[in-house]
């Protein structure tokens, strides 16, 4: 009997070799999205990006207000995930500061038509522009709480940006 049992054994491990195989193969692979959450250390948000986001402050100026602005961004083929935060001195100015984010984002791809929807206190935007010769198309939400602003982007190729990504990454901002 302990012959038949090791035939059954070696025989079933020669059928699942294969499957192991295959499974280690494809765990080798690295997804094109690593979804990974991020929270920022300087400003009250968290976020899921499509791979690990790089980092960077610079002063801007949001209709006159003379601020530190933060990006972390990620990009996968070409199109750009980032979620850009800054904090006024004023709370009350914090409109004006979103309305200047959505325009010079606007600018910057150089937008011929945009959608905009408005819902609690936040704007939606879906452009479509080009910039140095190439069709782009940007989705972004932009709102303010409190004295800091956010704006998140997805920009790509006008035909090259899966919706259900966009989708993934604006659904996932969380601002406290």
């Amino acid at each position: 009997m302990a012959p038949a049992t090791r035939g059954c054994y070696h025989h079933s491990m020669r059928a699942i070799l294969p499957i192991l195989a295959a499974a280690v193969a494809l765990s080798a692979c690295s997804p094109k999205f690593n979804w990974r959450d991020y929270r920022s250390s300087d400003a009250p948000y968290a976020v899921l990006f499509p791979a690990k986001p790089s980092l960077q402050t610079r002063a801007v100026d949001l209709d006159g207000q003379q601020v530190r602005m933060t990006m972390a961004a990620a990009e996968i083929d070409g199109t750009m995930f980032a979620v850009g935060s800054a904090e006024l001195a004023d709370a009350a100015r914090a409109q004006a500061a979103v309305d200047a984010m959505k325009t010079a984002m606007l600018r910057n791809i150089g937008s011929t038509t945009a959608t905009e929807k408005a819902r609690d206190g936040e704007m939606d935007v879906e452009a479509h522009g080009a910039s140095s010769g190439r069709a782009l198309q940007l989705h972004g939400r932009f709102l303010a709480r409190g004295k800091h602003v956010f704006q998140a982007v997805v920009i790509g190729p006008d035909q090259g940006v899966d919706a259900e990504q966009v989708d993934m990454f604006l659904r996932s901002l969380k601002v406290n």
